[in-house]
């Protein structure tokens, strides 16, 4: 009997330690789903941020323009590590990419980074 006690206590306890992960994925927090991702004021003309938790970069390459792009180097899939002199660079193997667009300005990359759709509500970022 406590053999099996035992048992069915492992298993209703593994089976928690599964479901509470997931359960936590889907929470209110997300930033996919319209949440705010950042201030406007974060993001230098010119330059960008990289939300990494998000695996998003938003650049503002003029005065109120902003752009959002992957984060995800479309070379090998690193996450790029810097926004600069107008560029977003990947560490890996040198990908640049145009913070106007996301193209390649840069290889070894050949497709550009993939548009991410924002909204500017404010100073708010949010992604939609």
């Amino acid at each position: 009997m406590t053999e099996g006690a035992t048992r069915r206590t492992v298993l209703a306890t593994g089976a928690a330690a599964v479901v509470a992960p997931v359960a936590a994925c889907g929470g209110g927090g997300s930033t996919s789903g319209g949440g705010e991702l950042g201030k406007t004021s974060d993001i230098p003309e010119g330059g960008g941020k990289i939300f990494k938790d998000q695996k998003v970069v938003v650049t503002q390459p003029k005065k109120g323009d902003f752009k959002a792009f992957s984060a995800i180097c479309t070379h090998l899939g690193c996450t790029v590590s810097r926004v600069a002199d107008g560029t977003i660079d990947c560490p890996c193997h040198g990908s640049k990419f145009h913070v106007a667009d996301g193209s390649v300005a840069h290889g070894p990359a050949k497709r550009p980074l993939p548009a991410k759709s924002i909204k500017v509500e404010g100073n708010s970022i949010k992604l939609t």
